[in-house]
């Protein structure tokens, strides 16, 4: 069964996967910084930053997966470009709104390994998240559940 349609894309889902991938990845980074990874003296302050980020898509694709069941390429694919349509809004908030701030941006690279690890991080997550529904609902509709499968009726 393939069940990879746009049809099949929830924006719901999506948006409160990126919202707990948001979360996650800053409390993640906090930890970071308590620790010392992160930080001003860190020389390793971009790998650190981007292994946050994995780690929060990771969970929030899998938050995602979870629920949405079907597409769970997809899904995990457009928690990762959310990240692109904030960022250009923030932008324009900035430019906008506060003329005389500074504004400082990550060079191409760093943007490209930030936005593909997001989107990598966040469709394992799906897959993973999707998966273990699907394992689970199998396990819920077993013999002596009293629930009946579909394919029975």
């Amino acid at each position: 069964m393939h069940s990879e349609h746009l049809q099949n894309v929830s924006p719901g889902r999506v948006v409160t996967g990126w919202l707990v991938a948001i979360a996650v990845t800053s409390f993640v980074a906090f930890g970071f910084v308590l620790v010392g990874l992160l930080g001003d003296t860190s020389p390793h302050d971009t790998a650190w930053a981007i292994t946050a980020a994995a780690i929060g898509f990771l969970v929030g694709g899998w938050f995602a997966g979870y629920g949405a069941l079907e597409a769970p390429i997809l899904h995990g694919v457009a928690i990762g470009l959310t990240t692109l349509v904030v960022w250009v809004v923030l932008n324009l908030i900035m430019v906008i709104g506060f003329r005389g701030v500074e504004w400082e941006g990550l060079t191409a690279s760093t943007t490209a390994a930030v936005i593909l690890t997001q989107i990598a991080a966040a469709v394992a997550g799906c897959w993973m998240g999707a998966r273990g529904a699907r394992l689970r609902a199998t396990e819920l509709s077993g013999p002596g559940t009293g629930v009946r499968d579909r394919a029975e009726e």
